[in-house]
């Protein structure tokens, strides 16, 4: 007993050590964030930001605040250079998550090693609780559309009380589109219905990272250990462990052997199994061995659900229908960034004072459209113009001036002007030579018939939804 208590001691002692050296850098953090971004800025968003659990062994830190919605919008402004201060900082934080958690009062070093008897024999205690999986990142905040619906009814089915009839799940889908939410979902509803069965969540870097780890410090078997004895192991970016042959040999085994245990498996990357390179042929035989779903690019209707689903939620200042539609077709690189550009709206109205108009949008973001204004030729547009009308692609720059052949050549220059950065002259020499007079003649045509001819105006809509993507 005296041994027990000993031990205890000690660990209370080191977590008091290491509460005392986040807290000194987090004052030093505090004090060159104040002075970088400026002391309105800071007392609006981070000054009230408190310290919450550490985890030494993935060495995590919780910065706490008093809503999601200024969780959110600190990570998208301030994330990178937050985690970039803590990495410099020399106080043991490699990874930080950025929550709302309400009376944080400190730091809590979360107890990864135990008394003897308070051990699981199957290494259960190092895996972390369902608690650290973001409240935010549920399945009732993930907005369906026919590009993402696949992979989150997959996600329910793995997540669900009945044994999914597949594993693993593999997602895959660029940056931003939800990979990660539907993971911290899964996460979430599992342990709500298994609350005792344990659940490891990881990057592959991270994966990576603590197998090397374990190899230098001769604990390998105690890293195996771990791993079989998830219920539930959630893998994000496997793409990262490519190229690393004894790492991929590791993840192998141990997605063989929770495959063989019953346990659920889901694995994200930001391609197709096959098209994942340097990675071993018997892990993308696993992979693809389930159930493969892809989340592809919101389109303009998706885009429009999640942004009305976040109006929803927003409070003051309202946010008008036109700067919806204006933020739905101006950022299409991904749902983040979405999401991120109509946070700053809010933040950017809510410290100005100011309501949220067009105008107001359309300044505020001008970077971010002009970052997501995808380059469309005069090319695309003659070829979508053919295709919408009927006609040879090659009647856009011919001579014959048949109303069939005339009226989809208007469409198209008036489209070309008004998406393209190039002149009139260009866009006359590009449509057979012609002057830019015949230019200007097609597009107030154009603009005269969107008026006076709603089914002209549905054919203009209808392209330029296509030429956006």
């Amino acid at each position: 007993m005296k041994d027990i208590a000993a031990v205890i001691g000690s660990l209370s002692g080191l977590d008091t050590q290491q509460n005392a050296r986040l807290e000194t850098a987090w004052a030093t953090i505090r004090a060159g964030l104040r002075r970088d971004i400026g002391a309105r800025m800071f007392d609006q968003w981070l000054k009230a930001a408190q310290l919450g659990d550490y985890c030494p062994e993935s060495q995590t830190l919780d910065l706490l605040f008093a809503s999601d919605f200024t969780a959110n919008f600190v990570s998208g402004q301030f994330g990178d250079r937050l985690r970039m201060a803590w990495r410099c900082a020399g106080a043991g934080v490699r990874e930080l998550r950025l929550l709302r958690a309400p009376n944080a009062v400190g730091p809590r070093v979360l107890e990864l090693h135990q008394a003897e008897e308070t051990v699981a024999d199957d290494g259960a205690a190092d895996l972390p609780p369902a608690s650290n999986f973001q409240p935010r990142h549920g399945f009732d905040g993930f907005v369906t559309g026919e590009t993402n619906h696949l992979a989150y009814s997959a996600a329910q089915a793995m997540a669900g009380e009945a044994q999914p009839r597949f594993s693993p799940l593999f997602i895959h889908g660029g940056t931003g589109q939800g990979k990660t939410h539907l993971l911290h979902a899964i996460a979430r509803l599992f342990s709500s219905h298994s609350p005792s069965a344990p659940v490891l969540y990881m990057s592959a870097e991270r994966f990576m990272m603590e197998f090397v780890n374990a190899m230098r410090a001769n604990e390998t078997m105690m890293f195996k250990a771990r791993l079989r004895a998830a219920r539930l192991l959630l893998i994000d970016d496997i793409q990262f462990i490519a190229g690393k042959g004894s790492t991929q040999e590791e993840f192998l085994h141990t997605i063989n052997d929770l495959i063989d245990s019953g346990a659920r498996i889901v694995v994200t990357a930001d391609r197709a199994p096959q098209m994942l390179d340097a990675i071993d042929a018997r892990i993308l035989s696993r992979l693809a061995g389930g159930l493969v779903a892809d989340i592809r690019p919101a389109g303009l209707d998706l885009r429009l659900a999640i942004l009305e689903a976040k109006r929803a939620i927003a409070g003051d200042p309202p946010v008008p229908d036109a700067v919806v539609d204006f933020l739905a077709r101006s950022i299409r690189s991904n749902v983040r960034e979405l999401e991120g550009a109509f946070n700053k709206l809010i933040a950017y109205g809510q410290l100005t004072g100011r309501s949220i108009d067009l105008e107001f949008a359309q300044a505020m973001l001008a970077d971010a459209v002009r970052a997501n204004a995808r380059r469309i030729t005069v090319d695309e547009i003659q070829k979508a113009c053919a295709a919408h009308y009927k006609i040879d692609a090659a009647e856009m720059r011919s001579k014959r001036r048949a109303r069939a052949v005339a009226r989809p050549r208007q469409v198209a220059m008036y489209l070309a002007k008004k998406m393209t950065p190039r002149s009139l002259p260009e866009i006359g020499r590009i449509f057979g030579g012609r002057d830019h007079s015949t230019v200007i003649h097609a597009v107030r045509t154009i603009e005269e018939l969107r008026q006076s001819n709603p089914d002209m105006d549905a054919d203009i809509r209808a392209l330029q939804r296509q030429l956006e993507g």
